[in-house]
């Protein structure tokens, strides 16, 4: 087939959503179709066109920002081309561009389908009012035109207000997830960078510094870890300066944080490539997902962790709540709860060998050629319907 992919943000930038696109799009080109993705130039030093891992990426040029999207004025006319050549279109929400391509996609009788990964729910405020407006309008006329949409879970599609209009044409496929094979000395030389061995137990996130992310409820949390574990530390891997929109956010926690940097209970990261990311889970005792809204809506970052043998303790949300209830790896704490998300994590802390799972099932689960597959049937049905 030649799918083509749209998004507003591709590789190199870095979010649960671009990371499940580009895993998809390489696992589709190993299967022998043809994938070109259609995102934007966010980025003006990015390049308009380049092949990577035989995915061809085509960015449009960004005019302008208006909170987290872009305006690009010529979108819809390099979509028109694009969706023209292509078999299939598939795109991945939130994306404010979604219903054109949609609408373009029914002219040309190309089917098209939504990967839905979040609601969108934006700070308090008078504009971000009017973004999640205009961005709800958006994507329910993508919904209302595209032929079928995918989502994580069903848990979250119950509970999604976006979802729940759809569940006709709606089907639930496990995120992709693959991490490298990291070596041993790999995550010996984490382990002595990082202080392994004198700050135990290591608690780990993996996330942006954002709102959404709960960071605030799991520094209210860490008082009474280190009252069990005084030599306790947590490893952010993530982004955690200049976060787009997410400044005022970073003010307000830095002080705290810094407090704990000091002492040696809390180390940012930054971005780490998958290579270093392989390298950072098995250094962990556990990971926290203490996400607090409907834009997180699984936490594949949980899965990674599992394939290392690593428990999860992630908030209540649908669909974040998932994989620790699937695979029996962790506990669920309550969301926004800082007393709830300390005793989840102490009370695996306290057992680690009584949330061990299946590490080879969990692979098998969700290995990005087995969810490639579960696409190209729903692909292939739609295409049969549309003749």
């Amino acid at each position: 087939m030649k799918i083509l992919t749209v998004l507003t943000y591709y590789r190199p930038h870095t979010s649960g959503l671009t990371i499940y696109a580009e895993r998809l799009a390489r696992a589709f080109v190993k299967r022998g179709h043809q994938v070109t993705v259609m995102t934007t130039q966010y980025d003006p030093s990015l390049a308009l066109e380049e092949m990577m891992d035989g995915v061809k990426v085509i960015r449009v040029p960004v005019a302008a920002r208006i909170s987290k999207g872009v305006i690009a004025p010529t979108f819809g006319w390099v979509a028109t081309k694009l969706v023209a050549r292509h078999d299939v279109v598939q795109m991945h929400l939130p994306q404010f561009d979604a219903p054109g391509v949609a609408f373009r996609a029914r002219l040309f009788g190309k089917p098209a389908v939504l990967t839905y990964h979040c609601d969108v729910q934006l700070p308090v405020g008078t504009f971000n009012r009017l973004v999640n407006f205009v961005l709800d309008f958006q994507n329910n006329m993508a919904g209302r035109l595209a032929n079928h949409i995918v989502t994580y879970t069903q848990d979250y599609a119950d509970n999604s207000p976006y979802l729940s209009r759809y569940a006709s044409k709606l089907t639930p496929i496990l995120p992709p997830v693959e991490l490298p094979v990291p070596t041993p000395e790999a995550i010996s030389a984490f382990a002595r960078e990082h202080h392994i061995d004198e700050r135990r137990p290591v608690i780990g996130m993996a996330a942006r510094l954002a709102a959404e992310k709960g960071v605030e409820v799991l520094l209210d949390a860490l008082p009474a870890i280190l009252k069990t574990y005084p030599k306790a530390q947590v490893l952010f891997a993530g982004t955690y300066q200049n976060v787009m929109g997410e400044q005022a956010y970073s003010d307000r926690l830095t002080p705290r944080i810094h407090e704990y940097e000091q002492q040696g209970h809390w180390t940012f990261l930054g971005n780490l490539d998958p290579i270093q990311m392989a390298a950072f889970y098995p250094n962990l005792d556990v990971l926290t997902v203490p996400s607090l809204n409907s834009t997180e809506a699984f936490g594949l970052v949980q899965i990674e962790a599992m394939m290392n043998g690593v428990p999860s303790v992630p908030s209540a949300l649908p669909g974040v709540r998932r994989p620790v209830q699937m695979h029996g790896m962790g506990v669920v704490s309550q969301i926004g709860d800082s007393a709830s998300l300390a005793e989840s994590i102490l009370s695996v802390l306290d057992d680690p060998l009584k949330y061990r799972g299946d590490i080879e099932a969990i692979k098998k689960s969700y290995d990005p050629d087995s969810i490639a597959q579960e696409y190209e049937k729903l692909f292939a049905r739609l295409m049969k319907k549309g003749k």
